[in-house]
């Protein structure tokens, strides 16, 4: 039986950033070949997991990339400069420590630091930021790194108190969800496509690619959401809280769910009597905004994981949200 923890340690082991996703969706493809009849990938990298059924066709995606950094320039003295991938704000990389795809580590620091009590965060730009491996020359840093590898946040995932931080729930933690709904998911009367999608992270691009090859009449995006039970201010207005159960999404800045989707999930989470949330996400989109979009268009609609911290080196989230977040799908896709 699938353990969140475990496979959230699994998956950010594999994890790196959009475009670069072929190892994380090896490891996907694996865990997921048990149940279901058929897996393929596309020529964007997207894997397909086929549940055959006989009915209305379904498409639940979760996007497997994670946002990074692209090394673009490596200077005499031996640091890199890089070019993110994915949102990030600059202010808050300052000491960020970081791991290449081939196991080497660095630390991202801020030029003319010489007094942070004086140093504005808000003044940080991505040009004022570089990569620090150690090494004391160009020569013996090129030893270690190519222009144009990437790296991700480095950091062990950890779980306390039912709730687990790390790197990369965004959208690995969706990933998981979709891989327990499949092992639990006996029967169903859709026929149903399980889809972890590639380079959700610039521009929805993978999901869009997969809905026009499968050409379902519905499609379910799985994602992480913010919480408004931070100290944030631009949390302030987010009716969403870790912890007390998935959401059901009614709109995004990608897509106003079409009210059918909503509907059908609501349903489902009330036949499964698993307490959920409404979610409207004040900004950021996820797959289904590019999913409803194809063929003319399709029905579309979300649920989503509550999640502190969005694109930092420790998100958090709610075990129990987790399994919601499943009873609320298996319920929905066996009626």
């Amino acid at each position: 039986m699938f353990d969140t923890l475990t496979l959230q340690k699994q998956l950010v082991e594999a994890a790196l950033p959009s475009g670069f996703e072929r190892g994380v969706g090896k490891v996907l493809a694996e865990l997921a070949a048990p149940f279901a009849d058929e897996v393929s990938s596309d020529a964007l990298g997207n894997v397909i997991c086929h549940k055959k059924g006989t009915g209305d066709k379904i498409m639940l995606a979760a996007h497997m990339d994670v946002i990074g950094f692209m090394v673009t320039f490596i200077d005499e003295k031996g640091y890199l400069r890089f070019e993110t991938i994915g949102g990030h704000t600059p202010a808050f990389l300052h000491r960020t420590p970081i791991r290449f795809e081939n196991g080497l580590h660095g630390v991202i620091m801020c030029e003319n630091w010489a007094d942070e009590s004086k140093k504005n965060l808000n003044d940080v730009r991505l040009n004022s930021l570089y990569i620090d491996i150690g090494a004391g020359s160009r020569e013996e840093a090129e030893k270690l790194v190519s222009i144009g590898d990437v790296a991700v946040f480095s950091g062990e995932p950890c779980e306390q108190n039912g709730m687990v931080l790390t790197p990369y729930a965004d959208n690995l933690v969706s990933c998981i969800v979709l891989l327990k709904t499949m092992e639990a998911l006996k029967s169903s009367p859709y026929d149903l496509y399980f889809v972890f999608t590639a380079q959700e992270e610039v521009g929805l691009r993978g999901a869009g690619t997969a809905a026009y090859g499968i050409h379902p009449d519905m499609a379910i995006a799985v994602d992480i959401c913010g919480t408004g039970d931070t100290l944030s201010q631009s949390d302030a207005y987010l009716d969403v809280k870790l912890g007390k159960g998935a959401t059901v999404k009614i709109r995004d800045a990608s897509l106003i769910c079409n009210p059918q989707m909503v509907e059908f999930l609501r349903k489902g989470a009330e036949r499964a009597s698993v307490p959920y949330q409404d979610e409207i996400l004040l900004s950021g989109g996820t797959d289904a905004g590019s999913i409803q979009r194809v063929h003319g268009g399709i029905l579309s609609g979300g649920v989503s994981i509550p999640t502190r911290n969005t694109h930092s080196p420790r998100e958090i989230y709610s075990l129990n949200d987790v399994e919601g977040a499943v009873k609320i799908l298996v319920s929905s896709l066996s009626e």
